[in-house]
């Protein structure tokens, strides 16, 4: 890997996102090697997508890198990474809530988790119904239900569309969520501060949205060989 051209890619990437804005560096596929040059170069959050390679990556690596889990994760896959997981993005299903709680509980921490939103008009993609959020929050304290969880917003995966106004009306909808939610007062507004959304192809539309993380792999690490 060109150390320069990365670091090229990587400035561009950071300097197009306001302040506010959390990068996601996606580094699944990607060596031990290549997430630690971009380490070297001052990220520290990085996105993986699948357990197992997770597991692998992670004792190879400096340990205060913070590691988020962004892709579907099945109830069974959660024992490799909750012992050092920092957030998990697509939290979709009650069944998982209560693995990740049982896995954190064990491992003596808490694991953030955000809760995903199915905001786009393809069945492929997983996620709550809005509805669905409204009735898991309205149900009670989650806190109180999966105590070694912090529940700290929501994330979602806009329509794979170049029609960028729907995934623009697709992210503020999901903006517009959260905002319920905390006015509602059913989820603690000082946790509950997080919007994963937007990937290199609609990551000006997620902001403009109001994202607080953005989730970007080729645009920094470039093309895989």
């Amino acid at each position: 890997m060109d150390t320069v051209a990365l670091a090229e890619r990587y400035a561009r990437v950071k300097g197009a996102l306001p302040e506010h804005v959390k990068l996601i560096a996606v580094s699944k596929k990607r060596t031990a090697e290549e997430i630690q040059r971009l380490y070297d170069l001052g990220q520290r959050a990085f996105g993986e997508n699948y357990p197992q390679e997770l597991r692998d990556k992670q004792p190879e690596l400096p340990e205060d890198i913070e590691w988020h889990f962004i892709g579907h994760l099945q109830t069974n896959k959660v024992k490799y990474i909750a012992s050092f997981v920092h957030l998990v993005h697509g939290v979709d299903r009650e069944a998982l809530l209560d693995e990740l709680n049982k896995r954190a509980a064990t491992s003596g921490r808490t694991i953030g988790v955000l809760l995903q939103v199915h905001i786009a008009q393809e069945e492929t993609k997983h996620g709550f119904l809005p509805d669905e959020i409204r009735a898991l929050c309205a149900g009670g304290d989650l806190q109180s239900r999966w105590p070694a969880l912090r529940f700290r917003g929501l994330m979602g995966m806009a329509t794979n569309t170049e029609d960028l106004g729907q995934v623009r009306r697709e992210f503020e909808g999901l903006a517009a969520l959260r905002k319920e939610l905390i006015k509602g007062g059913t989820v603690n507004a000082l946790l509950f501060t997080e919007l994963s959304m937007g990937m290199s192809g609609d990551v000006e539309e997620a902001v403009a949205a109001g994202s607080t993380m953005v989730r970007i792999g080729t645009a920094i690490f470039g093309e895989r060989g």
